[in-house]
């Protein structure tokens, strides 16, 4: 049998996700800035699929920017304030993702300053934290929505609050919380927030950035006028039809997802748990669909790949960082040693997860976890 439970990372395309796009790949395959038929054809269907983002967002149509995903989506935002601001404060957590992190160590080579605010066990951000941390020269505060990898949820509100009394930008990486939580970016006061379209059964390569009419951004690409000369290059049409279609449905079955999302959550945690010397890192009112575990005695790794053996898919963290070596820097966040950071197991789960998967995941599961302590050295 085989069971997938690595939605984080990446979700399965949804087949009505795919039925939109098939049409744009060759009878509608125009460049959306030619100005004959084909391209208003291809120009129609973008403007549809804005239209789908901004309104799963809160936000206006002109004030979504599409890019190849989340990773470009936070560069543009991070570095686009930066090099437009000029060298100032940036303040951000220790938990974000790399993209995020990786920016921003980047930056503090050019000259910026960065403030890297902990977490709590529980791996959640104190919004004192964040106030405490502003500074007279700070130019942005980025601070993810749900964290990749234990589903940790930010307090956003308080934090958006914050910047807005101090008027400074503020950016949420919310790829992980995208179409799976309520968001509004006016109401909230969010100043940029990206998010990434194979995260919520779309295709990969896409997703975006939301910039509120009124923060200005210095351009990473240059050339053409393509997303109001923000992001230069001709638009991946076939892929935005997706993402727009994906969020058209996430729009509509949101709540449904996350019913069953809890549902599978509970018998999940139930099940592991009750497996000797486990434990769960982070916050047991995370994302509905994300959990964290960790394991004493295992290394983390060889139980991801005696689980893909038995036919089933899961990580240790991030997709990003999947290869490295390094225990993972949101596990060390939350306090755990290193030893017991390399015990972990994430398993993520989503729209077409089935019970007779779980049902095979819980009983493969011990089976495995078993085999590797009789030869664990520790």
């Amino acid at each position: 049998m085989k069971a997938y439970f690595d939605y984080a990372a990446t979700s399965p395309p949804d087949p009505r996700v795919l039925k939109a796009m098939m049409p744009f790949f060759r009878q509608k395959f125009g460049n959306p800035s030619s100005i004959h038929s084909w391209g208003r054809e291809a120009k129609t269907a973008l403007d549809l699929a804005r239209e789908r983002v901004s309104r799963l967002l809160g936000a206006e149509a002109e004030e979504i920017i599409f890019t190849s995903g989340g990773t470009e989506a936070n560069n543009l935002a991070i570095q686009g304030i930066a090099w437009r601001q000029g060298k100032g404060h940036i303040v951000t957590s220790r938990i974000e993702h790399h993209s995020v992190l990786r920016t921003c160590q980047f930056l503090e080579k050019q000259g910026f300053k960065v403030t890297y605010l902990p977490v709590g066990r529980e791996g959640r951000v104190s919004p004192e934290a964040v106030q405490e941390a502003i500074r007279k020269d700070t130019i942005l505060v980025s601070i993810m929505w749900v964290n990749n990898e234990i589903g940790a949820i930010q307090p956003i509100k308080e934090i958006a609050k914050i910047c807005q009394d101090y008027r400074i930008p503020f950016h949420t990486d919310a790829v992980q919380g995208f179409g799976k939580l309520e968001i509004n970016v006016k109401k909230l006061g969010i100043s940029l927030l990206s998010a990434s379209s194979h995260k919520i059964y779309g295709p990969k390569g896409v997703g975006c950035l939301y910039k509120a009419e009124d923060v200005e951004l210095r351009p990473m690409l240059y050339g053409g006028h393509h997303e109001r000369k923000i992001r230069a290059g001709t638009e991946n049409v076939p892929g935005i039809v997706g993402f727009g279609e994906a969020c058209r449905i996430a729009g509509k079955e949101m709540k449904r997802d996350e019913e069953k999302a809890r549902g599978l959550r509970k018998r999940i945690l139930k099940a592991c748990l009750s497996i000797p010397d486990s434990w769960l890192n982070g916050d047991l009112n995370g994302l509905p669909s994300i959990a964290n575990f960790g394991f004493r005695g295992i290394e983390g790794e060889a139980l991801v790949l005696k689980l893909d053996l038995a036919g089933i898919a899961a990580s240790t963290g991030s997709a990003c960082a999947e290869k490295e070596l390094e225990p993972s820097h949101v596990l060390l966040a939350l306090g755990l040693s290193p030893m017991e950071a390399h015990g972990s197991l994430r398993l993520s789960w989503g729209r077409f997860t089935e019970q007779e998967e779980v049902d095979y995941l819980l009983e493969v599961l011990p089976e495995k976890i078993e085999e590797l302590r009789r030869i664990s050295p520790v």
